[in-house]
């Protein structure tokens, strides 16, 4: 059974644990790692990988200690090349080439960021369970059967985004940004019409934007839609 633990969501840090019983990964590591360390009360010793999505600040300033800590880590080789950080525990993988780690089969993918060569990830696992874990990306493309848990972000709405520029209180070339490199709420629905829900347990929403989101609206659209159980960590 997949258990997922957020540590950090946002423009902050990002950082989840996520395992399925048998083995523990660390998704991202955009917060220190000795935050990391705490946050799981000090048991970090079984975590067999970290995967990372790109290589914005956000998501990846703790990777030299998790690194050191002896935790191989996985993301694209633009990312690896873009981060800088010569190390024998990077691992780099390619888009739609599956790779196992303990009882996870991973299925890195391409997403829209503006970054070098961001990705998303599937995990799946020998019970059958499929989690999906997709940040920072305008749009994914592709359709994944079988789904049983999903771990999207979900920054902002276009509509309060739009609101808070008439306002004054977000500059307009900030919406030029976000349209190109974050989910909003509107697209993070077509992709949820877009796939085979039957199977989902969970749906967690990520990376929610401090001024361009509202997580009782957000909460309550995807429930609407999906109805399924959905977490605003």
């Amino acid at each position: 059974m997949i258990e997922i633990n957020t540590l950090a969501t946002g423009s902050k840090g990002n950082a989840y644990h996520v395992t399925d019983g048998h083995t523990s990964l660390l998704l991202e590591a955009g917060i220190p790692f000795k935050d990391i360390r705490r946050k799981l009360n000090f048991q970090t010793s079984n975590i067999a990988a970290c995967l990372i999505s790109h290589e914005h600040k956000d998501h990846c300033k703790g990777l030299n200690d998790v690194l050191k800590a002896g935790i191989d880590c996985y993301m694209s080789a633009g990312t690896a090349e873009a981060i800088g950080i010569k190390h024998h525990r990077i691992k780099t993988v390619q888009a739609k080439k599956q790779f196992k780690l303990g009882t996870w089969t991973i299925l890195p993918f391409d997403v829209q960021h503006d970054v070098s060569e961001p990705y998303g990830f599937l995990l799946m696992n020998k019970q059958g369970e499929k989690l999906l874990f997709a940040t920072d990306t305008y749009y994914i493309r592709y359709k994944f059967p079988g789904l049983t848990h999903i771990m999207v972000e979900c920054n902002y709405s276009i509509k309060i985004l739009n609101e808070n520029i008439a306002a004054g209180r977000v500059p307009r070339v900030m919406k030029k940004r976000l349209l190109r490199s974050h989910f909003s709420l509107e697209n993070v629905k077509d992709f949820l019409r877009s796939n085979d829900l039957k199977k989902v347990q969970e749906i967690w929403l990520l990376h929610l934007s401090d001024n361009n989101s509202d997580e009782e609206f957000f909460k309550r659209e995807i429930q609407e839609l999906a109805g399924k159980m959905v977490v605003v960590p």
